[in-house]
């Protein structure tokens, strides 16, 4: 049997693909991270499905969930918040999977930072203005980041700045961004977007932070910096859409 990987999305039960749902109604095991997940999208899962959360479990005690299952005869939903190619530990499960010589594939789900900007009203993405997006973490109490990967670097091309992971040293983020983007550049904070709890903070570089540790977030919030946050701007006309681009003629 398989193991099926599925992207949650943000975490709302009608944000799921139509693939996933099925996969979920087929599965007679489902893992789920219960930390992040609304509980209603476990409602797509069929009557009898055993329902494992895994937000206090380690990798080994999953893997020997998924592989108890398999060995069962079960196909198993895997459960991962917004999309599975972010963040997922995708990489060692499968992994282990393979050591047991498990089936296993991969459902995508809508990304939670795309669920953010959605709830923003933001396109990361301006003509003229940004046209690229970085996804990336900190380092808190988790692992290391590689060398390479420093936030002043990615801050110093001017891109669209998406944080996971972060919410908890956004003062110290913001500070540091700042010297690169400016004081007052747009930043903004989506905490569960999509889910029952939604909420959504807008402000600059200078005083997010304060907003952030006033709401008392402390996990599950997305951080997104650039000139694109801001709430109107004014930009060039996309090339693609410029009526004086050549198109060919209609047949």
């Amino acid at each position: 049997m398989t193991v099926h990987f599925i992207g949650a999305g943000p975490g709302a039960a009608d944000l799921l693909t139509v693939r996933a749902v099925n996969l979920l109604r087929e599965s007679p095991v489902c893992l789920y991270a219960g930390t992040y997940l609304d509980p209603e999208v476990l409602a797509h899962c069929a009557p009898g499905t055993e329902l494992i959360d895994t937000q206090r479990l380690d990798l080994d005690q999953i893997t020997d969930h998924l592989v108890r299952a398999h060995r069962a005869g079960h196909d198993v939903a895997r459960l991962c918040s917004g999309d599975p190619s972010l963040y997922s530990a995708l990489t060692e499960q499968t992994r282990r999977l393979d050591a047991h010589d498990v089936p296993w594939d991969i459902t995508p789900g809508v990304p939670a930072y795309a669920a953010a900007a959605a709830t923003l009203g933001t396109e990361l993405t301006v003509p003229e203005l940004v046209q690229s997006v970085v996804l990336t973490r900190t380092r808190a109490r988790s692992t290391a980041m590689p060398d390479s990967e420093a936030l002043a670097g990615f801050a110093a091309t001017g891109a669209t700045l998406v944080l996971h992971l972060a919410i908890t040293r956004i003062r110290v983020l913001a500070a540091e961004l700042a010297a690169e983007y400016g004081p007052d550049c747009p930043a903004a904070v989506v905490y569960r977007a999509s889910q029952p709890e939604q909420l959504v903070l807008r402000g600059t570089l200078t005083d997010i932070a304060d907003q952030v540790e006033a709401a008392g977030l402390r996990q599950a919030a997305v951080i997104l910096v650039g000139r694109a946050m801001a709430p109107r701007i004014e930009c060039a006309q996309s090339h693609l859409y410029d009526p004086a681009r050549a198109r060919p003629p209609i047949s």
